[in-house]
């Protein structure tokens, strides 16, 4: 099966992500909307970005699920506005001129060696004792990261020190077609 989405499939799901949160932030609760599309009821995890005027206003996401992609672009959609810990849950104010960004995601692979890491390819999943930290592969494109700035920042997220990821971690690449409502 082709794992790859359509536009009208990325039009969909931006679709019902923006619903989503309108309906979360004015009611309070997650009206989801159903899909009969196959290629969106199939279970794959996600990560939905919210940005305003560029800069990062909420990020949540699952490497894996049990429901739908479609479910599960709503779900984080709707958490990305209330439930992202570093940012104030949004209002009604805040729905005006933010863009959204969806990541679908591969599923994760454990890897033996930073080197097989490849920066503009690979998103980062690093685990070492309770500590877990995760970066999309678009961050170090963005942010203009090499390799190895991408591994400490990763470890950092987790809120180790930057370069605990050289000893006793666990590291885990995984890819994502990325798309966002300015490329539809």
């Amino acid at each position: 099966m082709n794992d790859t989405l359509n536009s009208a499939d990325k039009k969909l799901l931006l679709q019902l992500a923006r619903e989503a949160i309108t309906a979360t932030v004015q009611t309070g609760k997650l009206k989801m909307q159903q899909v009969v599309d196959p290629r969106l009821a199939t279970p794959r995890g996600c990560f939905v970005t919210i940005k305003k005027q560029g800069t990062l206003r909420g990020c949540i996401g699952n490497f894996s699920s049990d429901m739908p992609l479609y479910q599960l672009v709503q779900e984080m959609a709707a958490s990305a506005a209330t439930r992202d810990p570093r940012f104030y849950p949004m209002k009604e104010a805040d729905l005006v001129e933010y863009e959204l960004e969806i990541s679908v995601l591969s599923p994760l692979s454990k890897i033996t060696s930073p080197e097989e890491v490849e920066v503009g390819r690979h998103g980062l999943y690093l685990e070492k004792n309770f500590s877990r930290g995760v970066l999309l592969p678009q961050v170090a494109v963005e942010h203009k990261w090499d390799r190895e700035t991408f591994l400490n920042q990763t470890a950092l997220k987790a809120g180790l020190k930057k370069d605990d990821w050289k000893e006793g971690a666990d590291l885990y690449v995984f890819s994502a077609q990325v798309f966002g409502e300015s490329g539809c």
